[in-house]
């Protein structure tokens, strides 16, 4: 069995992370001390994958803390603001970023009070217990993210049956997670029960996470895995070479309306052409009530040479207009179940996941 895959963690006063602009041809751990650092890893694809963006802020948060020289609480809390604006500004659309800092917002705040801190009046020891307490609650959040994965790769796998050719597009495994992954993590769970799998991975153009991050993260487990590129995934289910999909989310809307990896939308219009199992794998931290609509999902749009070049090689004429939105929106009747640490959740969606959502309001 190979080592599990720890995309970004806390380590002697430092967050530490896989750069995955690097794979599959170098595997490279960075050790950050720097909270900075941590948000341009994020803005800039080294950290990817709404689960790891989330547990990488909250990590990085406590990392501007820890370092944070300030004598007062009225000082630190500035700071702590500063770094949490830092941290939501690096991408928009992922909502497990914004959900990672509201809660570490909320850790401040309820921490300050536990500890009986005043404004302008608290020893450095008082301030440093405060720090110790988000860095604890960072790390909390970091193994948190595993077990959930681990719980919809459970429910998730009950949907695969032996002998099941699975189609996933992006990379929703270890890498975009803390470890074990969203919809690889059904496809592990699947594998580990000793089921006969086979995963085709769509290359994910532009940047290739499929081809890059899925692909070795399968391999390096021993999952039989098949790259494909992009406009090959309806001519296999036209063969009937797909029984189920399976990909991750970065948004989900109270609707059930999801932002994912562009193409995602593709994908599902034509497996419900084919008529194809399409699934979602993603945890709760990913619903976002405030979204009615995928109409309200912010979609980040990124650096056009990401489609006019690679890695160095030119693959466009300069001067050509680029669009380059990094995500779609999949209405929600293209969905057949959301996986997520709760179990399944099926159509109706605007009842089921209104039911979701209200259930994580009042717990």
């Amino acid at each position: 069995m190979t080592d599990p895959i720890r995309t970004v963690y806390w380590d002697n006063d430092a967050v530490v992370f896989i750069d995955q602009r690097l794979l599959p041809g170098e595997e490279t751990y960075v050790i950050s001390r720097d909270y900075r650092q941590v948000a341009a890893a994020i803005k800039d694809l080294s950290i990817r994958g709404a689960p790891a963006i989330g547990v990488a802020a909250a990590l990085g948060i406590a990392l501007g803390v820890r370092h944070s020289q300030t004598a007062s609480l009225t000082a630190l809390q500035a700071d702590f603001e500063i770094v949490c604006t830092t941290f939501s500004q690096t991408r928009p659309t992922a909502r497990n970023l914004f959900w990672a800092i509201e809660g570490m917002q909320q850790h401040f705040r309820e921490a300050s009070a536990a500890l009986r801190l005043r404004h302008d009046t608290d020893g450095q020891e008082a301030l440093n217990s405060l720090k110790k307490s988000l860095i604890t609650e960072a790390v909390r959040i970091c193994g948190e993210d595993i077990a959930i994965n681990r719980q919809i790769g459970a429910y998730g796998e009950a949907l695969i049956a032996d002998g099941d050719n699975i189609l996933t597009h992006c990379n929703a495994g270890a890498l975009a997670t803390a470890g074990y992954g969203t919809a690889l993590g059904v496809i592990r769970a699947a594998w580990e029960a000793g089921k006969g799998i086979h995963v085709y991975a769509d290359e994910t153009r532009p940047v290739l996470q499929g081809a890059r991050l899925t692909a070795w993260e399968l391999l390096r487990e021993g999952i039989p895995v098949t790259l494909i590129t992009d406009n090959m995934a309806g001519f296999l289910m036209k063969q009937g070479k797909v029984q189920k999909i399976v990909v991750g989310a970065d948004r989900i809307a109270a609707n059930g309306d999801t932002a994912n990896k562009i193409g995602t939308y593709s994908v599902a219009v034509l497996a419900r052409a084919h008529k194809i199992p399409f699934y979602i794998a993603a945890p709760l931290a990913t619903f976002d009530g405030a979204m009615k609509t995928g109409r309200d999902i912010p979609i980040e749009e990124r650096d056009p040479e990401e489609v006019t070049c690679y890695q160095g090689i030119i693959l466009a004429p300069g001067g050509v207009n680029i669009y380059n939105p990094a995500f779609d929106v999949t209405p929600h009747r293209y969905i057949t179940a959301f996986v997520t640490e709760q179990g399944l959740i099926y159509p109706p969606f605007g009842k089921t996941v209104a039911s979701v959502l209200k259930t994580m309001k009042t717990s």
